[in-house]
């Protein structure tokens, strides 16, 4: 038994290399009990590699991971014992019902038979399928699928809960519905979540976010830490002239603007304030102008000196199967 001090997560200097590729290098964190805490980067930053590291399914390079304590190399079998992993790709049988994909999960966890129905019967309700508990995965939407998998996930109480783009492939609105399930989950089940995703909105949700990009991490606090830490608004421009926009702004305001989407974007301290000078003192038509807070956009932007690039999908459907039921394999 663990303290209920041990952090959920310790990784000290994590390095994993494939051949002379450095997918991780030398990360370090520390995630306590309970909190939900992210992972924000682009496609091939190594977020899907630390999670393999923590969940046993690679060795590391170099370093040091523990997961409830339990070291992920000597001992992985009590890793995977207080675990769940929710991979990008789905991993349900479609063609069992919901109840049948939670059970079966839950007997590959040695869950004792006399408590499955009630904790079937709870995860169900807690992601609102319980109506639809005797129907064939095969007619659910990836919206139901997805709250089906965190379901299953949970199933066997686990202290820790990985979701890897845990909404990778959902419309806005079923990812933020896909959260207030998490979040509802992660209040009432006292889990904590480590997530990985490349949806700025979505990064918002977490209590603590990691930047990582080319696997290092670049910053890491609450994300409205990494807001304020940013400071200057950000004001996107129409012009008639893009070109010189930019070198008016730059020889009469000393700001270096980008043209980014199709319109002149940089940043400023008090960015509604700075607004009215330009349409006075900028001598190039303005067509359209807007100003915003910053967003984990301009954190990301300022850490990295790039916007974050689209994730992309797909990936090996029947590994992961394999790799669930290798979790599986260490029963209580």
């Amino acid at each position: 038994m663990r303290s209920s001090n041990t952090p959920a997560i310790e990784v000290d200097d994590l390095v994993k290399s494939y051949g002379e590729v450095d997918a991780v290098r030398g990360v370090s964190f520390t995630v306590p009990p309970g909190e939900v805490f992210g992972f924000l980067g682009p496609n091939g930053a190594g977020k899907s590699t630390t999670i393999s590291v923590l969940c046993t399914l690679a060795k590391p390079t170099s370093g040091a991971a523990r997961v409830s304590g339990f070291d992920v190399v000597t001992q992985h079998d009590a890793v995977r014992r207080h675990i769940g992993l929710v991979f990008q790709d789905p991993t349900l049988d479609v063609q069992l019902t919901a109840e049948q994909n939670l059970r079966l999960h839950a007997e590959l966890y040695g869950i004792d038979p006399g408590v499955i129905p009630a904790r079937m019967d709870q995860m169900l309700h807690m992601v609102g399928l319980a109506d639809r508990r005797d129907q064939p995965v095969v007619t659910f939407s990836g919206g139901m699928k997805r709250r089906l998998e965190i379901a299953r996930g949970l199933m066997h109480s686990p202290r820790v809960l990985f979701l890897d783009e845990p909404t990778i492939g959902l419309d806005p609105q079923t990812r933020s519905s896909i959260w207030r399930y998490i979040r509802a989950l992660q209040d009432a089940e006292g889990t904590t979540i480590f997530m990985t995703t490349h949806y700025m909105e979505e990064a918002e949700f977490c209590d603590r976010i990691a930047i990582i990009d080319r696997g290092e991490i670049v910053v890491l606090d609450t994300p409205e830490a990494l807001k304020g830490g940013v400071g200057a608004d950000r004001v996107v421009l129409g012009t008639v002239d893009d070109e010189s926009a930019l070198g008016a702004l730059r020889g009469r305001f000393g700001i270096e603007a980008a043209v980014a989407e199709g319109a002149v974007t940089f940043h400023v301290e008090n960015g509604e304030a700075f607004v009215p000078r330009l349409f006075g003192e900028l001598d190039v038509t303005i067509t359209s102008v807007a100003v915003s807070r910053p967003t984990l956009d301009d954190v990301f932007m300022r850490h990295t000196g790039t916007t974050i690039r689209d994730a992309e999908t797909g990936g090996p459907g029947d590994h992961n199967r394999a790799m669930m039921r290798a979790l599986a394999g260490a029963k209580r």
